[in-house]
């Protein structure tokens, strides 16, 4: 059985499956080979969102810690050096799913801790089950919770004095207080949350491919830029470039026609 499940879900929808349900979907060697096996499938222009959930009751419960998962990289030859390389590798991947040319919507089913955390973070738009719950632990594990990408992430999304809190007390929430904080964009009952994910994804893939990648990965440029002039820049030029498509175009005239518009294929 793979670690980690990918179908095409329908025309242009994927979905990327967490798959090791005994351990709560539980992050190891394996898993994280098929993730980047998933990513590279992602980046290929194929697919136009990807949906990500966990299998069984758990979105994913962080580090496999039971010693019986399989290593995350080769052994080095100093201790520390093979726990750096480990660290680097799954940070490197959760980058690149950030960096996808493709929104990734997160079903996040069950529990969401540590690196679970880290992999809905890094996802565009999260959707939670009635039973979800999320926490940044890797302080009650004896380390800081400077991991995966936390530090960064969590305090754009939901404000820095609640990632504080979150972050300082490697306290839980559930489903009703994520959505509360801004943690997460809906709530639904267990067994409406793929759903609702593939009705997220849908909304999405409707619009023109080009403006959906160019919004992607100018918002990520936004979001870092050092002021507002910086970013207006980025928008002024995005939107010239979109304006040499016949989307503007087809849009104008699927409105007059009162049809749905067929966009400019990438």
């Amino acid at each position: 059985m793979s670690a980690v499940e990918f179908a095409e879900i329908e025309d242009g929808i994927a979905g990327v499956t967490l798959n090791r349900p005994e351990l709560l979907n539980a992050i190891d060697g394996a898993l994280i080979d098929g993730v980047d096996d998933a990513l590279d499938k992602l980046s290929s222009w194929q697919y136009r969102v990807a949906v990500l959930t966990g299998a069984g009751r758990g979105f994913c419960a962080g580090a496999d810690l039971s010693g019986t998962g399989q290593p995350w990289t080769k052994p080095a030859g100093a201790q520390f050096k093979t726990m750096y390389d480990a660290q680097v590798r799954l940070a490197d991947q959760l980058t690149r799913l950030y960096e996808l040319p493709i929104p990734v919507v997160a079903a996040v089913n069950g529990v969401a801790v540590g690196g679970g955390l880290a992999y809905a973070l890094h996802c565009d738009i999260r959707i939670a089950s009635e039973s979800a719950r999320f926490g940044s632990v890797f302080i009650k594990a004896g380390f800081s919770s400077m991991d995966m990408g936390t530090s960064y992430l969590l305090p754009k999304i939901v404000g820095a004095g609640v990632a504080r809190e979150l972050m300082l007390t490697g306290r839980i929430i559930d489903a009703s207080e994520a959505y509360r904080i801004g943690l997460v964009h809906e709530v639904v009952p267990d067994d409406q949350l793929t759903d609702a994910a593939l009705a997220m994804a849908r909304t999405i893939a409707a619009n023109n491919a080009f403006g959906v990648w160019q919004t992607k990965s100018g918002l990520n440029a936004a979001l870092d830029a050092p002021s507002l002039r910086h970013a207006k820049e980025i928008e002024n030029r995005t939107q010239i470039l979109t304006g040499f498509t016949d989307n503007p175009r087809e849009a104008a005239m699927a409105h007059r026609e009162k049809r749905a518009p067929k966009w400019d294929p990438l």
